[in-house]
């Protein structure tokens, strides 16, 4: 049954809005209310995901002109920071041109990420209880931004340095010109994995939130958490000399240790008990 909007009045107060638009304003779920699943076909499903799919390649392609006018100046701070003062060494004739656009399509893909998360968050949240929905609403900020400390962390500091030491290493032996496409590789893989690797205060309160590990026994962990620390910096880090494991594995334990001051301070009362939930996040 289509509904009939009512136009507004217009009176000497001024514009009055309708109630059926103050209502649908965006909140958070309300944990009280009950949950309600709409049912829908595997093709309904399918469909769905095309058109969130569809949606973010869009954005992505409007992002690549953007991506396309910043890759110069990009390949020109990689230059500086991996210190290749003659320029990237390229191995291939079309390298110059595939580097380019590949730097762009980064880019592009970092612009646009709101948008794509976005899309993967609404197409999860029909199937998640109003209890689900609000976690996972409350936790979104503080993922996006410790990726994005991560990601920040990888570039302006844990790269350079990184590339800084390799090239004073017996430089009396190697003459130090990097390639192009290693050198971007070099800091992709560090900024995803140092991205990644920064959700650990998040991981850590989830788990103490749901009861499964406390912070008291988190505390009685640390010398197994250094040791799966150190292989991870080991894995995220490009190179296998111990200076650079070092710098991913210091703000590791760093945020190890907060991910615990953090389920102290707000993680008290587990979010299950039993087959039930005891507290709203």
């Amino acid at each position: 049954m289509a509904r009939t909007l009512r136009p507004p009045s217009i009176l000497g107060r001024g514009v009055t809005l309708p109630a059926t638009i103050t209502n649908h304003l965006p909140k958070l779920p309300d944990v009280n209310e009950p949950d309600v699943f709409e049912e829908m076909t595997l093709l309904e499903h399918m469909e769905e995901l095309r058109d969130r799919i569809i949606k973010s390649v869009i954005a992505v392609g409007i992002a690549f002109i953007a991506g396309a006018v910043m890759a110069g100046p990009m390949l020109k701070r990689l230059q500086v920071a991996a210190g290749a003062v003659a320029g990237f060494d390229i191995v291939s004739p079309t390298d110059p041109i595939t580097l380019y656009f590949r730097v762009a399509l980064y880019i592009a893909v970092g612009l646009a990420l709101p948008v794509i998360l976005w899309q993967l968050v609404g197409f999860l949240l029909p199937g998640l209880t109003h209890r689900e929905k609000r976690f996972l609403i409350l936790s979104m900020p503080f993922v996006i931004l410790l990726f994005l400390l991560g990601a920040a962390y990888g570039f302006f500091f844990a790269a350079p340095r990184a590339l800084q030491f390799l090239s004073s290493f017996m430089s009396d032996l190697y003459e130090w010109s990097p390639e192009g496409e290693e050198t971007i590789s070099f800091f992709l893989t560090l900024m995803l994995g140092l991205g990644l690797a920064f959700q650990l205060p998040v991981v850590m309160f989830i788990l103490a939130k749901l009861g499964i590990v406390s912070p008291q026994r988190m505390r009685s962990w640390w010398r197994y958490a250094v040791v799966i620390l150190l292989v991870v910096a080991a894995v995220v880090t490009p190179s296998t000399d111990p200076f650079n494991m070092m710098i991913v594995f210091v703000p590791l334990y760093l945020l190890y240790e907060a991910g615990i001051l953090v389920s102290r301070l707000f993680a008290r009362t587990p979010l299950v008990v039993g087959d039930r939930y005891d507290v709203a996040p």
